[in-house]
């Protein structure tokens, strides 16, 4: 009888059914896909949609048609020049979108980021999907982020096309009366909408602090825009230059400086640091209160000791160092307004725009060398050491023509705000700047010299001559 041997191979190993596999590898959600589905979230927001589409299109409607009308808003930044050059049209926006909506804007999209959840209940659904308080975090901050930057450049794209089209590409005349190229301008014009993201990034860096600090209620969804309205005010008062470039408001005025020749650089790389300073400053403490709140409690979503403590305290910390750092740093002293510096700074525009009237009447060419421009300021009857910010400015410009042996001379009233911009009014003679139009071969054309925007640098020292 023979014996039957069963031999038996080894079994394979179970295999893991594939959708076990997909799942196990889909549990974690990642922080791309938390972005994408906060984006996705965000432009689900009727308000969202209506104010990326407002910012993509209304300001070029309001260019060209502030373009078209006979009357211009002359009380604002190179709003006089809007008649001659589309590249002054997005400079308006930008001074407008600095004061208002860039504020307002920020509070609508980062100040609402985090409390929208409190308001609905979804915290416990969306912790239970992602599983990570960190990333949750990371991807609400980089979707608002994502929509304040399309604001921003919309704002921007918009009110530049709205010019172009509407006026067209001429050069731009600059706050010191240098004339820019357009290549020049059209770059300068960039920068300048670049150089204010530092300080919405910090207004951005604010609203998500209120956001998570106050949850549902309504200041945290206004703190930007209140943030942003005190430092306004604060730069309207006579304040030291030091305490005035300490804060990020700062750098949406600070731009000016970009359309001088040499720009002036220091006060605008202040206020980008200073606001990148402030936007981390607000960024950190909300992170940390994010992750350590108590997702169990409903009710748990902010409270007023923490606000102060957590996050209050930092920034008025930090605010009270930049103050002290610039101080010991900078040259400038209380308001940064000085009568030499006046003086020069008046006596350059003109001796400028002195060249382009003589351009626009066909006169004979000069160079600012040979007109060799001085002015002699006065403020409020102060002959010697005038000083700050007033409307009570007055200033004898005065210029020497080649073969000419009689000086030519004009009267000037200034009105100097805090942040060191001015606007001269011609108080005469008639023929050089005492009347809005001259007259020109090819018809009456606006006089340069008439009225024109210049700018104090703030942070020069103060010139021996006001020789330009």
């Amino acid at each position: 009888m023979t014996a039957t041997t069963t031999s038996s191979a080894p079994l394979p190993p179970t295999a893991v059914p594939s959708t076990q596999a997909h799942t196990a590898a889909s549990g974690r959600v990642t922080v791309a896909r938390s972005y994408r589905f906060e984006v996705v979230k965000l432009l689900s927001q009727w308000r969202i949609r209506l104010l990326l589409l407002a910012c993509w299109i209304a300001p070029a409607l309001f260019v060209a048609g502030v373009s078209a009308q006979s009357t211009l808003p002359t009380d604002t930044l190179f709003g006089r020049w809007m008649h001659a050059t589309g590249w002054a049209g997005p400079l308006v926006t930008l001074g407008f979108a600095g004061t208002w909506a860039l504020p307002l804007l920020t509070s609508v999209v980062a100040g609402d980021v985090f409390a929208s959840e409190d308001r609905l209940g979804t915290w416990r659904h969306l912790l239970v999907a992602v599983r990570s308080p960190r990333r949750i975090f990371a991807a609400k901050a980089l979707a608002g982020l994502t929509f304040i930057l399309l604001l921003v450049a919309g704002l921007a794209v918009s009110s530049t096309v709205g010019g172009l089209v509407a006026v067209g590409d001429q050069p731009l005349v600059g706050l010191d009366g240098h004339v820019l190229g357009t290549g020049h301008a059209a770059g300068t014009v960039l920068l300048a909408w670049a150089c204010v993201l530092a300080p919405t990034v910090a207004l951005a860096g604010i609203g998500l602090l209120g956001s998570v600090v106050l949850g549902r209620s309504p200041m945290g969804l206004l703190l930007p825009a209140i943030v942003a309205l005190a430092m306004q005010l604060v730069q309207m008062l006579p304040l030291p230059v030091a305490v005035r470039l300490a804060l990020p408001g700062g750098a949406f005025l600070t731009w000016n400086g970009l359309f001088t020749s040499p720009a002036q650089l220091t006060p605008l790389l202040i206020g980008i640091v200073v606001s990148l300073l402030w936007a981390v400053t607000a960024t950190v403490p909300a992170y940390v209160l994010f992750l350590r709140r108590d997702f169990t409690n409903p009710t748990d979503d902010g409270s007023a000791r923490r606000a102060v403590t957590t996050a209050a305290l930092p920034l008025a910390g930090l605010l009270g160092v930049t103050v002290a750092v610039v101080a010991a740093t900078t040259t400038a002293t209380g308001s940064g307004i000085e009568q030499a510096k006046v003086e020069h700074s008046l006596a350059t525009e003109f001796a400028h725009l002195y060249r382009l009237q003589t351009d626009q009447l066909h006169r004979p060419p000069v160079t600012e060398a040979q007109l060799r421009t001085t002015a002699a300021c006065t403020k409020a009857g102060v002959q010697d050491g005038a000083q700050g910010p007033g409307n009570d400015w007055r200033c004898v410009v005065s210029w020497h023509l080649p073969g000419a042996a009689a000086t030519g001379s004009a009267v000037y009233q200034l009105d100097i705000t805090a942040d060191g911009r001015f606007v001269a009014d011609g108080d005469g003679p008639k023929d050089v700047n005492g009347y809005f139009l001259v007259r020109t071969s090819t018809g009456d054309a606006p006089n340069p010299l008439w009225q024109f925007d210049g700018d104090v640098d703030l942070l020069a020292a103060s010139p021996e001559s006001p020789t330009p």
